[in-house]
């Protein structure tokens, strides 16, 4: 919601002095200890009223009566002055616009001006958040919590909860797109050529194209002896049709058996000329790839016709589609596989946690640097909230705010007046008729 709907709400929103702006249960609870101490504080008041009414009447007769009103009237004069410093606090005493009254309202921007100022000064110091993050000791904590399976789950569940915030709000034209871009930035792009000639080298010089031409001579071995047939069929149709079908049958066979020969030799001889063409096939291949411009411009289109194919695309985006769906439905099963290598992940990590003091003191210390460092730059930012806060509260709710917070506490002020004012008036009047009296 926008900040100028809040303001222009709270500014709106009708205000009753009685209930203080209270919105919650635990303010509603406030209010009643409030109301509860004010008609303490008031019953006091009246107390000594009567008191001092009955005790100015009747002192002439009962001359000790003298002491009581002097202890009464101060305890009224008490009472009345600190009545009047606590609502002067928050409001017009009587709505009589006395000066330096209703000071809250009054001060309230210098209020949080300060508060802000304080909190920066004295909270968000270096030394003090260095002091603080020192005995935090976060990461053993974080292991101690992240080892209960419980603990682990809820986290497992919040990132699941965050990817499929993640997944919702993508849109997967945009998500095609920047697949697109980047494979075509550094997939595409780049010329294959010289890269995979020197690929094609560095293979070669660790001597891996042999399992190659092992597995390549296995498998033909292997299909020769199987697909007898097929192989005499392949050999037959090349032979001219005059051939009568006996020398058919012996080509056929004396082929066949030469083909698993060669291919049993090629697999158990290291040093065989087919290896030995076959590595020099390689070789020049590699080298024409990083130096031949025709080959490389031939690899070149070869690749751009493959990545701008509508099938290769449409591809792509099926595969996008499904793999969202497939992670849509893992994030959202509690028991599903992902869920489950998530938690065991977190406990494991929170395992190690424990165990290596290493990495505690690792974490820690790069934790304490990010906060130092984020508290230092943008303290005043932070501190700068409470002010700018306050400063948006209407002046007459910021003080009925701080009225039903501290207000009860301030009660006492009023109580502890009265009870201090009829113990000062009694000690004055004590004072001046047993000290001052015999003297005059």
């Amino acid at each position: 919601m926008p900040q100028s709907r809040v303001v222009a709400r709270s500014a709106s929103r009708p205000r009753s002095k009685r209930t203080l702006g209270a919105v919650t249960p635990a303010d509603f609870e406030r209010l009643r200890q409030l109301r509860r101490m004010q008609a303490i504080a008031l019953g006091l008041l009246l107390f000594m009223a009567v008191v001092f009414v009955l005790s100015f009447a009747l002192q002439e007769r009962l001359p000790w009566l003298g002491f009581v009103r002097a202890a009464s009237e101060g305890g009224m004069v008490g009472a009345l002055a600190d009545w009047f410093a606590v609502t002067a606090l928050f409001r017009h005493p009587l709505g009589i616009r006395i000066p330096h009254t209703n000071l809250i309202s009054e001060k309230k921007d210098e209020i949080g001006e300060g508060l802000g100022s304080f909190i920066e000064e004295n909270f968000l110091a270096d030394d003090v958040v260095h002091d603080k993050l020192a005995e935090i000791q976060g990461a053993r904590r974080a292991g101690e919590w992240l080892v209960e399976r419980p603990h682990a789950e809820h986290v497992s569940g919040m990132a699941a909860s965050a990817g499929l915030g993640a997944l919702t709000v993508l849109d997967d034209n945009d998500v095609r797109d920047l697949i697109e871009g980047l494979v075509r930035r550094h997939v595409v792009d780049p010329e294959w050529g010289p890269l995979l000639g020197r690929a094609a080298e560095s293979f070669l010089d660790g001597d891996h194209h042999q399992a190659l031409i092992d597995l390549a001579a296995e498998r033909l071995e292997q299909w020769l002896v199987e697909h007898p047939q097929a192989f005499d069929s392949v050999v037959s149709s090349r032979l001219p049709s005059w051939v009568p079908s006996v020398v058919d049958r012996f080509v056929d066979g004396r082929l066949h058996a030469e083909a698993v020969r060669f291919a049993q030799s090629v697999a158990e001889d290291r040093d065989h000329p087919f290896r030995r063409a076959a590595s020099r096939f390689f070789a020049d291949l590699a080298r024409d790839l990083q130096q031949q411009p025709e080959l490389q411009a031939q690899l070149e289109s070869f690749k751009h016709e493959v990545f701008d194919s509508p099938r290769i695309r449409k591809l792509a985006a099926s595969t996008w589609t499904t793999a969202r769906a497939a992670l849509v439905e893992m994030l959202e099963d509690p028991g599903s596989e992902l869920r489950e290598r998530i938690t065991t992940a977190l406990q494991d990590f929170g395992r190690r946690l424990l165990a290596d003091t290493t990495l505690q003191y690792k974490i820690d210390v790069w934790v304490m640097d990010v906060v130092e460092y984020l508290v230092h730059t943008y303290r005043h930012d932070l501190a700068s909230v409470v002010t700018d806060t306050v400063q948006r509260w209407d002046a007459q709710e910021a003080a009925e705010k701080i009225e039903l917070q501290i207000g009860k506490d301030l009660q006492f002020i009023r109580i502890n007046g009265t009870v201090i004012g009829s113990l000062a008036g009694l000690a004055i009047f004590t004072f001046a008729t047993f000290v001052i009296a015999p003297l005059a």
